[in-house]
């Protein structure tokens, strides 16, 4: 399956002067701060800060109540490439040749001292504040109100493409097939749903480089690595205002997160 590939070089680096006061709110509602610029990109990098913002403000949880409220971490640094994630997830949810649910972006610093290359895997975002659902004129397009999932209700769509317009993360495509829109939904109806623990993605991916869990749970692994200190974890895409659920970090092998607990979970 051929993928495109978008030049993160061609894009315009900003500085954290750009960054609104609405936008620095928003990330410390969600127990975030912004510390820095990735390099080369326009993603900020954020922490944790949430022993004095996420537990003094209760705006995130009374307007966001998903229990599990699922999410995912990409440990950018572990992603090889192997594309194992893209076969199950095509195996998985029926996706065409033509489409995708997930692509890996290839970024290249050619004056970088060692690894010169980095693999970036990207998904639907299933952002709380999702700008597809409010662009759909059908109501096609939906937010999951138990677990906050963007889900497709695909008898509902017109196949307008007007999400695919609104989404700022390029992660739908039309399903020619079907006659309708198609993006991931974390695997929900044809895993999550039925009891597995991890989306196929996740599930095969062998490095261990995407982790998916439940955000609103203390005790998960995704939560511990978005709320911890030690590493930077961003988002993509902030100035969107998108609030996304799905988030970054620099891990490496030597991370203090392995696959003891999410092979638990398998």
């Amino acid at each position: 399956m051929k993928l495109m590939n978008i030049n993160l070089e061609k894009l315009i680096p900003e500085s954290l002067d750009s960054v609104s006061p609405m936008e620095r709110r928003s990330f410390l509602k969600m127990g975030l701060v912004i510390t820095g610029v990735f390099a080369g990109g326009r993603i900020f990098s954020v922490v944790s800060n949430v022993n004095e913002a996420f537990a003094s403000s209760t705006d995130f949880v009374e307007k966001y109540p998903y229990s599990p409220h699922y999410s995912m971490v990409i440990r950018q640094g572990l992603c090889i490439d192997c594309e194992q994630c893209l076969q199950a997830c095509k195996e998985t949810n029926s996706v065409p040749d033509y489409g995708y649910r997930t692509r890996i972006l290839t970024k290249t610093v050619s004056d970088a001292i060692g690894r010169q290359r980095e693999f970036i895997p990207i998904l639907c975002n299933h952002c709380n504040d999702a700008p597809c659902t409010r662009a759909c004129p059908t109501k096609a397009t939906y937010k999951n109100e138990v677990n906050g999932v963007v889900m497709m209700n695909s008898k509902k769509c017109i196949g307008c493409k007007m999400c695919i317009l609104a989404c700022p993360y390029e992660a739908r495509y039309y399903n020619a097939e079907r006659r309708a829109i198609d993006k991931c939904n974390f695997c929900y109806d044809t895993r999550i749903s039925k009891g597995e623990k991890l989306t196929a993605c996740s599930y095969v991916c062998p490095t261990g480089a995407r982790i998916f869990g439940d955000i609103s749970d203390p005790e998960n692994v995704v939560y511990s690595m978005v709320h911890q200190i030690e590493k930077q974890v961003w988002v993509l895409r902030p100035e969107s205002g998108t609030k996304p659920n799905v988030f970054y970090m620099k891990a490496t092998r030597s991370s203090p997160w392995d696959l003891r607990k999410q092979a638990g979970a398998r």
